[in-house]
This record gives C-alpha cells, structure tokens and sequence, in this order.
C-alpha cells in the first residue's frame, strides 16, 4: 500500500504522517521576520495620522499669533507662550463654562452607574412577568437614532419647566439603553449558584446587587463610566437647545459659540479656540488614565460573556 506525499514533504516510515521539508520552517520565519516589522510600521502610520489632529490642537495653544498664520504651517512653536489662555479667560467665563460641564456630566454618569446596573441586574438575574419584553423594548431603543428625540425631549422639558436647568440637561440622559444592554451582558457572567448561595444565607436581592454583583462587573463599570462621561461632556445638540441663559452653558456650546463671535480675533484668534479646545479634551483624558485598566479589562472579556 502506498502512501502520497505532496511535493516538499515526506513520509515518515513508522506512522506515515507527513514530515515537513527542511527548507519549509526556515522559510516560514523569514516570512514572519519580514511581516512583523511592516505590521509596526503601518500601525504605527495609523497612529501618526488618528493622532495627528490632536497634536496639532495641542501644540497651537502654546503658539504666537505669527506661527499659526505661518505658511507654510510650523508644527512645533518657534515660541511657546500661554497668551491663548489668558485671552480666552479673559473674554470667556471658563470656570463657570467648566463647572456647568462638571456638573452635567457628572450627574449624567453617577444616574447612570446606578439606574443601568439596576435594570440590568433585574434582566440578568430576577425571573419576572415581561422580562423578554422589556429586554426587547431595550433593544428597539438602541435602534432608534438619538437625534430623533431631540425634539419629543424639549416638548416634554418645556412643559416641565426644566429648560435652562441643570434638570433640563440630565434627566433626558440619565439612563440609557446602551447602558443597560452592556450591565446586563456582564451580569450574566456572574453565576447563578453564588447567588443562591448568598440567599440561603439569609441575604436580599439588595445585599446581592450592592456587595457581590457590583464588585464583579466593575470592568462594565468603568467602561460605562468612559463612555457615558464622554459623551456627555462632548454633547453639544441637547444642551444648545435646552439653554438660553449663557450662565448655563456647558463647554462645547461656549466654545461654539465664541467661535461665531466676529471679535474672537481680537486677542488670538485661532490659539484661543485650540486653547479652549485643549481644556475641553483634557477632563476626558484623565478619566480614561484612571480608569484604562478597568476598561480595558472589560473590553477584554467582552468577547467571552
């Protein structure tokens, strides 16, 4: 009986299984020692062109007015100099801008920490009558695009009498279906038979939800933290509707709204709005920093749940 071998193999004589050809392993590795480096390289291309924006907004704040009219444009300052942020604070209420987007997106994150995890503790975990049906009603409104409810919204905080309120700018955004479908992915990974556990030993459902549930989805909460927070501070739709009074403008809308200003030029122009911009990017950056190993964690484990 004879055995096929396809060419650059051979046949062991014992087993018959294949045996690579000499030449083949070699091969293969410089292969791989050619495909590594061009991964580097165009990754980091990548890299270059996603961050290149940033950086150029980061170093324009530092720029002298005849830097950033230069031709063609300098990247790094011939001067570094913070005259951009002290015209922007001289012509802008920044504390107060700033505070209102503290305010706003902090509220927006705590309400949604707290009401999402609930739901999804309640979908993951309680046996109820209509579960399936709210899960569904979850899932229908995560297809319904956010600029739709723009206008539903400010009908019903109008007839609240909540516009130019920090109620007005939370309670639309306090809890959120995106929110509830990622709680209620995780907690399904947490097992059933702890649970039982913790309720013969005499323990609520609240006891359950705040001292076992909680501490093991906390990867779902710091990714839901991130992304909640930084789309609220960067909302810029809602809060230029619901706000007449400029004391309650939030960043974004002050930004914007200086930047139609025709006297903007006066003092820096272009710097003052990549200063502003700077300050706004800012609080986002350091959230993720506290918070980047919890979310990456959670994005690690996403695929497993």
């Amino acid at each position: 009986m004879s055995t096929q071998t396809t060419p650059g193999t051979a046949t062991g004589t014992a087993t018959g299984t294949p045996v690579k050809a000499p030449g083949e392993a070699p091969a293969r590795r410089r292969t791989g020692r050619v495909r590594t480096p061009l991964l580097y390289a165009t990754a980091s291309v990548a890299l270059l062109l996603m961050a290149a924006p940033f950086l150029w907004m980061a170093l324009s704040a530092f720029k002298t007015k005849q830097d950033l009219t230069a031709s063609p444009p300098v990247w790094i300052p011939s001067r570094w100099t913070l005259d951009n942020f002290t015209a922007l604070l001289d012509q802008l209420d920044m504390p107060r801008y700033f505070l209102n987007s503290l305010i706003v997106a902090v509220l927006v994150t705590v309400s949604n920490l707290l009401f999402c995890s609930m739901l999804g503790y309640a979908l993951a975990k309680l046996d109820f009558t209509g579960r399936s049906k709210v899960f569904a009603l979850v899932l229908a409104a995560l297809m319904v695009p956010g600029n739709l409810m723009i206008l539903p919204l400010y009908v019903l905080m109008n007839g609240l009498g909540l516009i130019d309120t920090y109620a007005g700018l939370v309670l639309p955004f306090a809890a959120g279906a995106f929110g509830v479908f990622l709680m209620r992915q995780f907690m399904l990974s947490v097992p059933d038979e702890l649970l039982e556990a913790a309720r013969l030993d005499g323990a609520g459902e609240w006891y359950i939800f705040w001292r076992i549930v909680l501490p093991l989805v906390r990867p779902a909460l710091a990714t839901l933290t991130i992304f909640t927070f930084l789309g609220s501070w960067n909302n810029f739709i809602w809060p230029l509707i619901a706000t007449n009074d400029p004391d309650k403008y939030t960043l974004p809308v002050a930004l914007a709204t200086f930047a139609n200003d025709p006297n903007r030029t006066v003092g820096g122009g272009n710097g003052m709005l990549m200063a502003g911009s700077l300050l706004v990017v800012l609080p986002v950056l350091a959230v993720f920093a506290v918070l980047q190993r919890h979310f990456t964690q959670g994005i690690a484990t996403a695929g497993l749940k």
